[in-house]
C-alpha cells in the first residue's frame, strides 16, 4: 500500500484492492499502447494484457515512449509487459504477439478493453468483440495535432463510423501522449467505480494559432 499512498489518498485502500481484481487488455503496442502502459501499468490493475503482433522499427521510437535506440526488431507487446512488470510488481503483464483476431479467439475474462490501433477495421472489430462479450471499451485515435476519445458501452463504433483503409498522416509524440492521457483516466476511474461519462465522443485539436480546442459529440445507441 505504501507503493501506491498517493493513489490511496484519492479513494481509499478498498477501492486500490479493488483494482487488483480487475483485468483489461489494451491491443496495441505501439504510440498509444506505450503511453497507456505508462500510465496505468503502475496503477495496480491486477492484470494487463498488452496485444500487438508488430515489431520495433526506428521510425517508432521518436513517439512509442516505452522503446528506446537497440529495441528494434523485438515484438513490441513483450517490451511494454516488460516494462510494466519492472515498474511495478504488484501488476501481473502478458504479451501476446498476435493481432487482434487471434487475441478474441482466446476469449479471456476482460472488465474492459483499450483501443490503441491505428486502423479502423481493427477499431471495428474491437467493436464488434467487445458488443458479443458486453464488455465496454475505451476509443482513442491520434492524427497530426487532433485527437478522439469515447468510452463506447450502448454506442456502437461502427454505426458511427465508416471503416476504411485510410492512412494516417503525420505525427508526433506529444499529441499521442495527451490522447493516452484521456484514455487512461477513462479507464482508471471506471475501474476504479468513479463516474465516466459513456457514449461521449471527444474531439480536441490545436487550431492555427496552437489554441487547444475540445469538442463533444454525443454518440446515438445501438
Amino acid at each position: 500500500m505504501h507503493y501506491f499512498h498517493r493513489q490511496i489518498q484519492l479513494w481509499g485502500e478498498e477501492t486500490q484492492t479493488l483494482l487488483q481484481t480487475k483485468k483489461i487488455a489494451i491491443i496495441g503496442s505501439g504510440g498509444l499502447g506505450s503511453s497507456l502502459a505508462f500510465a496505468l501499468g503502475a496503477s495496480g490493475i491486477g492484470e494487463i494484457h498488452m496485444v500487438d503482433f508488430d515489431e520495433v522499427s526506428l521510425h517508432n521510437i521518436h513517439r512509442q515512449i516505452a522503446f528506446k535506440m537497440g529495441d528494434e526488431g523485438k515484438n513490441k507487446a513483450v517490451l511494454n509487459a516488460q516494462l510494466i512488470e519492472a515498474r511495478s510488481p504488484y501488476v501481473q503483464a502478458i504479451a501476446h504477439e498476435c493481432n487482434f483476431d487471434t487475441f478474441s479467439k482466446k476469449n479471456i475474462d476482460l472488465d474492459l478493453i483499450i483501443d490503441a490501433t491505428d486502423n479502423l477495421p481493427s477499431r471495428g472489430d474491437i467493436n464488434n468483440y467487445a458488443k458479443s462479450k458486453n464488455i465496454p471499451w475505451v476509443y482513442g485515435s491520434v492524427e497530426a495535432f487532433n485527437g478522439q476519445v469515447c468510452f463506447f458501452e450502448e454506442s456502437s463504433f461502427v454505426d458511427v463510423f465508416k471503416i476504411t483503409q485510410k492512412t494516417p498522416a503525420g505525427i508526433a509524440a506529444p499529441i499521442v501522449m495527451h490522447i493516452a492521457s484521456l484514455e487512461a483516466n477513462l479507464a482508471l476511474r471506471y475501474l476504479a467505480g468513479l463516474s465516466v461519462k459513456k457514449d461521449l465522443l471527444y474531439y480536441l485539436f490545436f487550431n492555427n494559432d496552437g489554441e487547444l480546442i475540445t469538442q463533444k459529440f454525443h454518440m446515438p445507441k445501438a
